[in-house]
């Protein structure tokens, strides 16, 4: 049995994983990401900062349940012109979120824990900047069309590693954050616990 859990049911962050080489179990938390963002909405807090927070509680939910292992919380929150937003619940929604991108930039609040025995180990947060270039109406109506319902798997109505990548003018910042996690300090870390090889 893998000693890791990834506290996710994303086959991306999944993915992600097993193509470094990891070894782990995914097993999907049992939060409620809008109840735990509730109390938060009037503190003041960044986006980075619930991001985190939202990490944390997957994690530690998980830990509750298997506390001996190292669980792998993440979360993304996307941030457009200083307002959170989610997934999209139709591709109606999908297709006015497009259109509200175009040209414009948005930032994704990528966070990734470490908990064990309900502690958390260490955390990290990643913020990369996605800029749109200008889309049609025509064109997104198309995109649209192609991609499915899977637009409606993402807060962006985007998958980067797919056709989405053509909605895109500019990354400035992390790719692997953008997918689903901040792999690379991720990686870093486990090597410094020894849980991956030096």
């Amino acid at each position: 049995m893998a000693n890791l859990i990834l506290a996710s049911k994303s086959p991306y962050r999944a993915s992600m994983l097993k193509n470094a080489g990891l070894e782990f179990d995914a097993i999907t938390a049992g939060i409620d990401e809008r109840a735990v963002e509730a109390p938060l909405a009037d503190s003041n807090m960044s986006l980075a900062d619930i991001a985190e927070i939202l990490a944390i509680a997957k994690a530690q939910d998980v830990s509750s349940r298997f506390s001996e292992r190292i669980i792998i919380g993440s979360d993304q929150v996307m941030e457009f012109e200083g307002q959170q937003l989610h997934k999209p619940a139709d591709m109606e929604e999908a297709r006015r979120r497009l259109l509200a991108l175009s040209g414009k930039k948005h930032e994704l609040h990528s966070a990734v824990v470490l908990v064990q025995n309900s502690e958390m180990l260490w955390s990290h947060v990643e913020t990369t900047t996605i800029i749109f270039r200008s889309l049609t109406p025509e064109f997104i109506g198309h995109h649209l069309a192609d991609v499915g319902e899977v637009a409606l798997t993402s807060v962006g109505a985007y998958q980067i590693e797919g056709r989405g990548i053509q909605l895109i003018e500019n990354i400035k910042g992390d790719f692997f954050s953008i997918i689903g996690m901040p792999l690379l300090p991720l990686l870093k870390q486990l090597r410094s616990m020894n849980i991956l090889e030096k």
